[in-house]
């Protein structure tokens, strides 16, 4: 690669990283399970390091790979990466910063055929890479970094209470329990399930910020799935606590501007037609809801058919919340009309759990006869 257009890739990522954004500590499994948050946002994360016979370089770990953009001496086994992650589909093709890239060397992208979609076409643009070493005990930031190395070991984690996910440190949640909350230092987050956030003197807040930075000291056994490491806890071993006397300067704790929540996927499809009049609704978002916001938030109605004086008032609805999968129900108490366009609309009163509103959202559909 050139020293320009590696400038340029460079330029992309500096771009980005003067937003307020933190950097976070991530792993490839995170990276890859969950690629609407952590695209474009500035990570580090630790891998083996490869030189392809492609004359590419991937980071590996676990059996998961990504491709790896990076310019003079890279070492290749167990390095500390730092850049930006892109997912080219998820950028449009017209996108003014990428005119000066040479997309079929870099990305083996054809300028003129059809554009990857979202997955497709993903990649680190590396800051630096540096040799690493192996962790030489557990702390959050050591877990999220290497997460096999602790799976299903007990050990005991000190870190800032972060409530249900209310700071967007991470993407997605367990789902584990009812009281799953959020453990962060310096710049890693990890879920902590299967314990309530009490003890004999306190009760830390799930569900507001007053509680968020006070200090816990919590033990159990390090799980994961869906790229999410949690800590299953031992029952009774939460205490409150104080902040280590020692903390690294450069990773300072800050409150990080976590991606809006948006509408990901929905059932009838966007301008379906011939819809069941006894359907329901379902909505998926892409991070967690706050249940609350939903009420008296969610319209639905007809769009006035031609030439009517007044139009049917929408049968009542109710809605429900499915927390584990992200999922809005709407359910109509009647079928609805006939050959009618419904029009279903999320406002952005509607606010993720850690307050960020949602990207107003519409959805159009028409019944059929049945």
């Amino acid at each position: 690669m050139t020293k320009r257009l590696f400038a340029l890739l460079v330029l992309v990522a500096a771009t980005v990283a003067a937003q307020p954004n933190t950097r976070r500590a991530t792993n490839l499994a995170a990276l890859l399970a969950h690629p609407t948050f952590y695209h474009q946002r500035p990570i580090m994360l630790i891998g083996t390091v490869a030189l392809q016979d492609t004359g590419e370089f991937r980071i590996n770990g676990d059996g998961l790979g990504v491709k790896l953009i990076s310019q003079g001496a890279t070492p290749e086994g167990l390095a500390e990466v730092r850049g930006e992650y892109m997912d080219l589909g998820r950028i449009n093709a017209d996108d003014p910063r990428l005119r000066q890239f040479d997309l079929k060397r870099l990305f083996n992208i054809d300028p003129e055929g059809p554009w990857p979609q979202a997955g497709q076409v993903t990649a680190i643009v590396a800051s630096s890479v540096t040799a690493a070493e192996p962790p030489a005990a557990p702390s959050i930031r050591n877990i999220v970094l290497y997460p096999s190395r602790y799976l299903d070991q007990p050990v005991t984690l000190v870190g800032q209470f972060a409530g249900r996910n209310l700071l967007g440190d991470l993407a997605d949640a367990p789902a584990r329990s009812r009281y799953d909350f959020v453990l962060r230092s310096a710049d890693a987050a990890i879920w902590v399930a299967n314990i309530r956030p009490r003890g004999r003197d306190f009760e830390l807040s799930l569900d507001q910020r007053i509680d968020t930075g006070r200090w816990v000291e919590v033990s159990g056994t390090v799980q994961q799935g869906r790229g999410l490491q949690w800590l299953d806890a031992t029952a009774g071993s939460l205490r409150l606590t104080q902040a280590p006397k020692e903390t690294p300067q450069e990773t300072q704790i800050q409150v990080p501007a976590a991606p809006a929540p948006e509408v990901v996927f929905s059932a009838p499809t966007a301008d379906e037609t011939d819809v069941a009049i006894s359907t329901s609704v379902r909505v998926q978002f892409s991070r967690d809801i706050d249940p609350s916001t939903f009420r008296t938030h969610v319209t639905v109605k007809y769009v006035p058919a031609p030439g009517a004086q007044t139009d049917t008032p929408m049968p009542a609805f109710t809605t429900q919340y499915l927390p584990g999968t992200r999922v809005l129900e709407i359910k109509f108490s009647e079928p609805l009309e006939r050959f009618r366009t419904v029009v279903v609309q999320l406002p952005d009163s509607i606010l993720g759990t850690d307050k960020q509103p949602l990207n107003a959202w519409e959805l159009k559909f028409d019944t059929g006869a049945n």
